[in-house]
C-alpha cells in the first residue's frame, strides 16, 4: 500500500510504499493487550514493602501471664493481631515481569502499526530534521499539522538538534527506531515516522 509523504512545512515530498505483512493486518486487541500488559508489568517498580512480626520494634516479653487473666493467651507483642504488630503474608520487593516470547513481542508491534495505519492516524515526514534547536519553531509546524497528542519515530538515531527542539513541547513525544514499542505508539494519537523510520521499522520486524 502507498502512503502519502509530507515535510514538517505541510509540503509534499512523494510517497512510500508500506509492506502490508506490517502495516495491513487486522488489529487484534487481545495480542495488543497482551503485549501491554507485558510491558507495564516489566515497568512495575514492586518496592512495595511491610513489615512483618520479625521485624516490627517491640519487646519480646510475654505481655501477661498464660493463665488467670479471662483473656486469649498471648506472647509477642509484635503478633499481627495487635496494633503495630507485623503484617501477615503482606507485599515484599518483587519483580512483576513475566516473559513474553520475542516473536510475539514483534507481531504485536505490527498489530499496533497496522491498527494505527487503520484508523487513518498513521503519518510519513520526510526527516526529523531542523536547522536549529528551536522549540517555539518547531512548536508552530507540530501546531499547523494538527499533531496534539503525537509520537515521532526516526531511523537508528535522532537528529540531535530536533531532539533538543522538541523535548519541552507538551504531547510530542519522539524515538529512534528501536525504542518503537507498543505502549508509547497505542498512547498516543497520531504516530509519525519518518521514511528513515519506515525503513528501519520493516528491517527490524521481517
Amino acid at each position: 500500500m502507498k502512503l502519502d509523504v509530507i515535510k514538517l512545512d505541510g509540503g509534499k515530498a512523494g510517497s512510500v510504499e508500506l509492506g502490508d505483512d506490517i502495516f495491513g493486518l487486522e488489529p487484534r486487541a487481545d495480542i495488543l493487550h497482551r503485549v501491554v500488559r507485558w510491558q507495564r508489568n516489566k515497568a512495575q517498580a514492586g518496592t512495595h514493602k511491610v513489615k512483618t512480626r520479625s521485624e516490627t520494634s517491640y519487646s519480646t516479653k510475654k505481655i501477661y501471664r498464660q493463665k488467670g487473666t479471662g483473656g486469649a493467651r498471648h506472647g509477642d507483642r509484635n503478633a499481627p493481631i495487635f496494633r503495630k504488630g507485623g503484617v501477615y503474608k503482606g507485599p515484599t520487593p518483587r519483580s512483576h515481569a513475566h516473559d513474553l516470547p520475542k516473536k510475539f513481542r514483534k507481531l504485536g508491534l505490527k498489530h499496533a502499526l497496522s491498527a494505527k495505519m487503520a484508523a487513518g492516524e498513521l503519518v510519513i515526514i520526510e526527516a526529523a530534521s531542523v536547522a536549529s534547536p528551536k522549540t517555539s519553531a518547531l512548536a508552530k509546524q507540530v501546531r499547523e499539522l494538527g499533531w496534539k497528542r503525537a509520537l515521532i519515530i526516526d531511523g537508528a538515531s535522532v537528529d540531535e538538534n530536533f531532539a533538543m527542539a522538541a523535548r519541552n513541547i507538551e504531547g510530542l513525544d519522539v524515538l529512534p527506531s528501536m525504542g518503537a514499542n507498543v505502549y508509547d505508539i497505542l498512547k498516543r494519537d497520531t504516530l509519525v515516522l519518518t521514511k528513515a523510520g519506515v525503513e528501519a521499522l520493516e528491517a527490524r520486524l521481517k
